[in-house]
């Protein structure tokens, strides 16, 4: 399940495909379609996908797409069963075959289908407040609490016993069982992508969503966005404090505790039972263990191992950190 809710324009003969992302078909591909874009690890034989760093060789050396985007000095990686499409930037040449495919994921301008509650079918099952907006493709569960001046904007599933606080907008998400969403979040809007440029910098699609499991609870005044290219996912029985920023593609494991103002760069992933205090940061593509504990204001940059304790900038082992701050 990676993007539900957006509409696949494809498939493309592949020549069109390149034709449409302005992307040099020098392998002069024609004969077969391409039904979507999708990560090495879900694209299948009908789908492109695209390699970009050496740190994901393994990934890629597995990988059962029929196409990848990548570099001539990272195409050796890939299985002969992949054909290669070479270019200079990969990430922006995925970019442009992703909004090929869904040109909707680009942009999130407010929904003006949304109606008020009392227009709805929902009016009758839900407790709600003053001023609360539904959109099209909605699904509430039983015994939900919904506050005032919320939005649920289209494609949104909520389960059962949920309450969804004041000031919240929630677009593109699967809410589990049993969640508790606290006043002014925001669920679901595309996260920070794009490529800089000098003139106009380029937007890349985010056609993820963000999955919120059973039990858990986020914070007022936090913002979770969603996946990219896969989805940003919060863990069941995980407690999200106010003021906490989870970029896109995070996934963030079962029972964490997030005190409040962390900030998760994309696309990291944190473990079971993780420990995290306040006003820490958490750096990008990072892969945090089991049961590891982040002291307050720390700057987390590499990979920690289960069971660690650390703390400080750049984060180091507990013992060591308190050692030389004596």
């Amino acid at each position: 399940m990676i993007n539900p809710f957006f509409k696949n324009n494809g498939p493309f003969k592949i020549d069109k495909l390149l034709r449409l992302s302005e992307i040099h078909n020098k392998e002069n591909f024609k004969k077969f379609n391409i039904h979507d874009i999708k990560d090495l690890i879900t694209a299948s034989k009908n789908d492109i996908t695209f390699f970009h760093s050496k740190k994901y060789a393994s990934i890629a050396s597995a990988t059962k797409a029929l196409l990848c985007i990548t570099t001539d000095n990272l195409s050796h990686f890939l299985p002969d069963t992949c054909s290669k499409i070479i270019v200079k930037n990969v990430l922006i040449a995925t970019a442009k075959v992703t909004k090929v495919f869904y040109p909707k994921a680009v942009n999130d301008n407010f929904d003006i289908n949304v109606k008020n509650i009392k227009k709805t079918k929902f009016k009758e099952k839900v407790v709600f407040g003053q001023n609360v907006l539904l959109g099209k493709n909605l699904k509430i569960g039983k015994n939900c609490l919904i506050g005032h001046n919320s939005i649920l904007e289209s494609n949104v599933i909520v389960g059962n016993n949920c309450s969804i606080g004041s000031n919240v907008i929630i677009r593109n998400c699967i809410i589990k069982d049993n969640v508790k969403i606290l006043d002014n979040c925001v669920i679901g809007k595309k996260g920070f992508g794009f490529f800089p440029n000098t003139d106009k910098n380029f937007k890349y699609p985010h056609i993820g969503i963000v999955i919120i499991n059973e039990n858990s609870e986020i914070g007022c005044g936090s913002t979770i966005d969603r996946g990219s290219m896969s989805n940003t996912i919060i863990g069941k029985n995980t407690y999200l404090d106010n003021q906490i920023h989870v970029a896109h593609n995070n996934k963030i494991g079962n029972n964490c505790i997030i005190a409040g103002q962390v900030g998760f760069a994309g696309s990291s992933t944190l473990g079971n039972n993780v420990m995290i205090g306040g006003q820490a940061g958490i750096s990008g593509h990072l892969k945090i263990g089991n049961n590891v504990k982040i002291g307050g204001g720390s700057g987390v940059i590499k990979d920690i191992k289960d069971d660690s304790k650390v703390m400080g900038y750049p984060a180091k082992d507990l013992k060591k950190f308190i050692k030389e701050n004596k």
